[in-house]
């Protein structure tokens, strides 16, 4: 195995010391031009890899920001990266991006990974199970920027960036009730996390509002995945009164459950109407196509990608009260059509 060439290497095949090699490859104004260029030269042909963060730790700045999310494999979540990686690398930073695989415990390795990689920032979407929020302390206490996105908690001195998710709730709801729902089910996912909770207070709202009777049996929490589907499928077929409107909290698992009720010969959307959630692609290719909540993932990764090097340039200073709102849309399908 090749030896990982160092400053000392360079210095010692220069005859030179290593303060003078360190100081040309920083381009430092008491080098002469002519030694710049040999060290350099050397450095090449040496195969020479400058450590960045060695090198910006006078700065204390490492030009990486973080991103924790719960999973990789989500479209609205890739989206999201997308716009946080134009937006940061624009302004000449780097992205680490880990996954919590939906694990407090995992989300705090990925945390103290990160916090000890001496990164300059960090972008959170919260894990399902998080309870506890200490692994962000580091953080706070040291000044770093951190912001949470779509799955957001309040903690001192942090931003969120999300949408109106109670509204959005709303709105999909008294949709299904102004096409002629009146027993109707919302599928969500863990309520400890606020967009979750949030969609289902919007829901009652609306039940509330059209005088309709909200009770637990209107609600089914799930992991919002394939796994579930037979188990939402059972609770439908086992409702005193006909499911007629069906509120999902995931364009994805909306698929899976429309996928599952017309094998047990549901009609789409005569029998049950279907609003989902995110405006994933699959909204658009299923049969029927499915009515939905347009969440702007792109737009929400620009703006904490934004956000956050506004924090580290110092032109704006995000306080615990500035919580973003982006909008949404209601996106009228034929899972709903009359």
């Amino acid at each position: 195995m090749s030896k990982k060439i160092t400053i000392y290497d360079l210095a010692k095949t220069l005859g030179v010391s290593a303060g003078t090699v360190s100081r040309s490859l920083n381009d430092h104004p008491s080098i002469s031009q002519k030694t710049k260029q040999k060290v350099i030269a050397m450095a090449n042909e040496l195969g020479y890899k400058t450590n960045k963060f060695a090198v910006n730790l006078s700065k204390q700045k490492s030009n990486t920001i973080g991103v924790i999310v719960p999973k990789l494999n989500s479209i609205f979540m890739s989206t999201v990266l997308a716009g946080i990686e134009k937006t940061v690398n624009e302004a000449g930073y780097n992205l680490i991006i880990s996954q919590s695989l939906e694990s407090m415990e995992k989300e705090k390795l990925n945390a103290k990974t990160l916090y000890d990689s001496g990164v300059d920032a960090l972008l959170v979407s919260l894990a399902y199970d998080t309870s506890n929020f200490d692994h962000f302390a580091h953080y706070i206490r040291n000044k770093i920027p951190l912001i949470f996105i779509d799955r957001v908690h309040n903690l001192p001195n942090c931003s969120t960036i999300i949408i109106n998710n109670r509204l959005a709730g709303f709105e999909a709801t008294e949709h299904l009730i102004a096409l002629g729902c009146k027993n109707l089910l919302y599928v969500g996912g863990n309520i400890k996390r606020n967009v979750y909770l949030d969609r289902l207070e919007g829901f009652k709202e609306a039940m509330a509002k059209h005088q309709l009777d909200f009770d637990q049996t209107h609600f089914l929490e799930t992991d919002l995945s394939p796994d579930d589907v037979d188990s939402v499928i059972q609770y439908i077929r086992n409702m005193e009164n006909p499911v007629d409107g069906l509120f999902v909290s995931s364009d994805n698992f909306a698929a899976h459950i429309m996928k599952a009720l017309k094998r047990e010969n549901y009609k789409i959307p005569q029998d049950i109407k279907i609003v989902g959630f995110n405006n994933d692609p699959i909204s658009d290719l299923v049969t029927p196509t499915l009515t939905t909540i347009n969440y702007p993932g792109y737009e929400m990764g620009v703006l904490a990608g934004q956000s956050v090097i506004s924090q580290l340039n110092g032109s704006i200073n995000l306080q615990p009260a500035n919580s973003i709102n982006l909008r949404h849309q209601l996106i009228k399908r034929e899972s709903t059509f009359k």
